[in-house]
């Protein structure tokens, strides 16, 4: 996987957008405490440690993610400010508690189904803090249904189905900020897909998984064009 995502730094998530609802809706404070669960290479963390001067702690299972993101911490001189980790985020959000936010982001299910998922974020926060998450779901006025998904690797919900589970929850939605913003999907797609080849080359007897993991790259990103609203969440814990 870090060789396949060599070329990016931004997996995911959107620092801008992040950053954007954290300055609009949350109270900071020179102790403001944020945790970024599978936080990738950092570029969450970073930018807001740079721009905010938050704490940040992130964790994520790959150890290369890591160290990309604490020499990137200190090439752009926040390294005081962010604290990198590797760790599986179902055994960080059992001991990291207390956070002013929590910051979930474009991570699928790895926390589990939806309901759990929330659950074990809100349980990392202090009543009234924040949850930031990345999702995509079905709209509500269009009969579209998992089945109309090429991405087969993750049962997506509808809005309204959404919107019960923070009721379910206490947490109420401040706001959702839809990605309108123009991506360059094709650039990403293409930078993998040679890594890829590069791999096929070295690793013939793998050559097909190389090849499935850029065509599921490939159905999402499709999915998201088509069928998939991508959307930022912020929710607010009951006090």
């Amino acid at each position: 996987m870090p060789y396949l995502l060599q070329d990016l730094w931004e997996l995911g998530s959107s620092p801008r957008d992040i950053i954007g609802l954290i300055k609009k809706h949350i109270p900071l404070t020179k102790n403001t405490k944020v945790l970024d669960l599978a936080s990738g290479k950092g570029a969450v963390a970073i930018n807001i440690a740079k721009e905010l001067g938050l704490h940040v702690n992130g964790f994520d299972l790959l150890p290369d993610f890591v160290d990309f993101a604490c020499n990137k911490a200190d090439e752009m001189g926040v390294a005081a400010l962010c604290n990198f980790a590797v760790g599986d985020v179902n055994e960080v959000v059992k001991i990291q508690k207390d956070y002013d936010c929590v910051i979930f982001g474009a991570a699928g299910n790895i926390l589990g189904n939806p309901a759990e998922t929330l659950t074990k974020l809100k349980d990392t926060i202090k009543p009234g803090g924040f949850i930031i998450i990345d999702e995509g779901y079905l709209p509500d006025d269009v009969a579209t249904s998992n089945e109309d998904v090429k991405w087969q690797n993750y049962d997506y919900l509808h809005r309204s189905q959404w919107l019960q589970l923070f009721a379910d929850n206490d947490l109420a939605l401040i706001e959702e900020l839809q990605n309108t913003e123009e991506y360059d999907f094709d650039a990403d797609n293409k930078a993998i897909a040679t890594r890829a080849a590069e791999l096929a080359a070295k690793h013939p007897d793998k050559k097909t998984i190389f090849d499935g993991y850029v065509q599921s790259q490939l159905d999402e990103c499709d999915d998201l064009e088509n069928s998939i609203i991508a959307i930022t969440w912020i929710l607010q814990k009951s006090g």
